[in-house]
């Protein structure tokens, strides 16, 4: 199924964003050579459409992460790599959208492509869907890695986003290669200050992070 580009998620120059609050920058102006993919700006995500809150296809996080991210990246480039960045700072208003989207049983538009095997009845139970998001302190992000060379994504065995035990970091049921991609991802986020989260191979959170529990709101843009 292919969704378009959200109309407001304009990938424009920083440089004529509105100032960000102390702590946070862009993440492309410390690491210009990062790749993003900011899927909650476009209607290809788990809810089906653009999330509230994200005005702008941009980044954000605490100064600190982007220095640790920038760390990483940079081993991951002397093997013709990259990160890839599917989420960084969100704020408190999409994390709302979440629940709202959550709570209509009904509306199962993305199933298929990221639930198929979940009730969305219990995603909320299941830990999938929660009230506050680490995300929104400003210093967890979603990423994968991507061979530069050809462009392509490597193969972590499930899509981003995908809510099952597929996605879990220690998910067995991988090919050899799968494994080896994902322990990479695991090995040079952790060696570089971060922490990752057992239940998606995508997720991690800098250690130390600055604004713990403080849960931000301002937009995307």
């Amino acid at each position: 199924m292919k969704f378009k580009v959200a109309f407001l998620c304009l990938l424009i120059s920083s440089s004529i964003f509105a100032q960000l609050p102390k702590g946070f920058v862009y993440i492309q102006d410390v690491i210009p050579s990062i790749q993003l993919e900011l899927r909650y700006c476009t209607d290809y995500n788990f809810v089906g459409e653009s999330i509230y809150g994200y005005h702008n296809a941009v980044g954000i996080a605490t100064s600190e992460t982007a220095e640790a991210l920038k760390a990483v990246q940079e081993e991951l480039e002397t093997k013709n790599l990259s990160l890839k960045i599917y989420d960084a700072y969100r704020p408190q208003e999409a994390v709302n959208h979440f629940i709202t989207w959550a709570k209509d049983i009904n509306d199962t538009l993305m199933k298929t492509d990221f639930y198929p095997n979940v009730d969305k009845r219990y995603l909320f139970r299941d830990g999938y869907i929660a009230s506050k998001s680490r995300h929104s302190s400003g210093s967890t992000v979603d990423l994968t890695i991507v061979n530069t060379e050809t462009g392509e994504n490597l193969d972590m065995g499930s899509p981003f986003d995908y809510f099952g035990e597929p996605s879990w970091v220690a998910y067995s049921k991988l090919t050899n290669k799968q494994k080896e991609n994902r322990m990479l991802l695991q090995r040079v986020m952790q060696k570089h200050g971060f922490r990752s989260y057992s239940k998606e191979w995508w997720h991690f959170t800098l250690r130390n992070e600055p604004f713990k529990n403080q849960y931000f709101n301002f937009p995307v843009e």
